[in-house]
């Protein structure tokens, strides 16, 4: 088994017994790998401590991105994941299964979890999924299953869930058409779909491809974010199928 097939067997990993040792274990692994930084957020008075890469830009890599562009953006905390996740915070999980399309190391992830949604986290990346299991561990939240997902193969066995979050992920041109085909293939029939977005130019095209499938796009909360070096609105759009 190569380093790279290993780390995404222990990303796939879903809660077992030995859970708690597995995910410290795992945490030790990863602060061998990257420099890393410990960071608190609160989200609707929670206060929630992620463990993550102390900056993507350190996480380059020339060889990936000739290849196919793939770019390190999993490893920060964005501000439409901030926003996105005071939306979720606000939601009622109970017996709600939730998809995040580009989970990062976690933290909507983590904020579903606390508001008690069955989580399916999915990332590009699988050392994403790793800092994600870490990180729901680390603030004693249930672990979320995870999955590798390129949105250019987008699998077809995901079934359906209540609601479907995805943060800052609208960047590239080909993806408004991939996220929206996402959403239109997982979204329960009287499901809710979040994304939010911090003014992309690809905002507009994934509103034109949503409403191309039939599915309803509102644009709704934009919230001013202001941490006093970066300072922009944070869009939050709902889509729904049509009934």
């Amino acid at each position: 088994m190569t380093a790279a097939s290993s780390r995404l067997q222990i990303a796939r990993t879903v809660l077992r017994e030995s859970f708690v040792s597995d995910w410290r274990l795992l945490a030790e692994s990863l602060r061998g790998r990257f420099t890393v930084v410990e960071q608190t957020f609160d989200v609707a008075g929670r206060p929630l401590s992620l463990l993550k890469p102390r900056s993507p830009d350190e996480l380059i890599n020339e060889e990936e991105f000739n290849r196919d562009e793939r770019l390190p953006y999993w490893a920060d905390v964005w501000p439409s994941a901030l926003c996105l996740a005071e939306r979720i915070a606000r939601l009622t999980g109970s017996g709600q299964r939730l998809l995040e399309l580009g989970c990062g190391v976690g933290y909507v992830c983590a904020a579903a979890s606390a508001r008690g949604f069955e989580v399916l986290g999915t990332d590009y990346y699988p050392e994403a999924l790793e800092f994600t299991q870490v990180n729901l561990a680390r603030n004693d939240l249930r672990p979320a299953a995870l999955r590798l997902v390129d949105w250019r193969r987008f699998p077809d066995d995901l079934s359906t869930f209540n609601v479907v979050a995805a943060a800052d992920v609208l960047y590239e041109k080909a993806y408004p058409a991939l996220i929206a085909s996402a959403i239109d293939r997982t979204l329960a029939a009287e499901g809710l779909a979040l994304v939010a977005d911090p003014g992309r130019r690809g905002s507009g095209p994934f509103q034109e491809e949503c409403r191309a499938r039939g599915l309803t796009v509102e644009r709704v909360l934009p919230a001013p974010y202001d941490n006093g070096s970066v300072c922009h609105t944070v869009d939050l759009y709902e889509i729904r199928k049509k009934v």
